[in-house]
């Protein structure tokens, strides 16, 4: 077998395998620290939805001026996300604050 074919049968596995491969896509929903009950059934709807397609989510509450005084409603009101998602994915890394945003990612569950 002489080198040209190898490359070209090598090329040939290397591409079999990368299309094989699964692409994860990540959704992000944005909450405000205050937001009303009516959004964040809304905004869970799609959460609910991303999740059951198989992205992974990406959810965070944005704090906008002054309104990081309100730091413990933010995390309450990711972990109320995740206990009503539960059913739907698992929660990947828990509500973490990062500068102005408090992130949270969720996993979907395999099928």
């Amino acid at each position: 077998m002489d080198y040209k074919k190898f490359l070209y049968e090598q090329k040939k596995r290397d591409k079999s395998l990368k299309s094989k491969a699964t692409k994860v896509t990540v959704k992000e929903i944005r909450f405000g620290p205050q937001t009303d009950d009516h959004d964040y059934e809304f905004k869970k709807k799609h959460a609910e939805k991303f999740l059951k397609e198989g992205s992974k989510l990406k959810a965070y509450v944005f704090f906008k001026g002054r309104s990081i005084i309100y730091k413990d409603q933010g995390q309450i009101l990711l972990l109320k996300l995740a206990q009503e998602l539960e059913e739907y994915g698992k929660v990947e890394q828990m509500p973490k604050l990062e500068g102005k945003r408090m992130i949270m990612f969720i996993a979907p569950k395999k099928k």
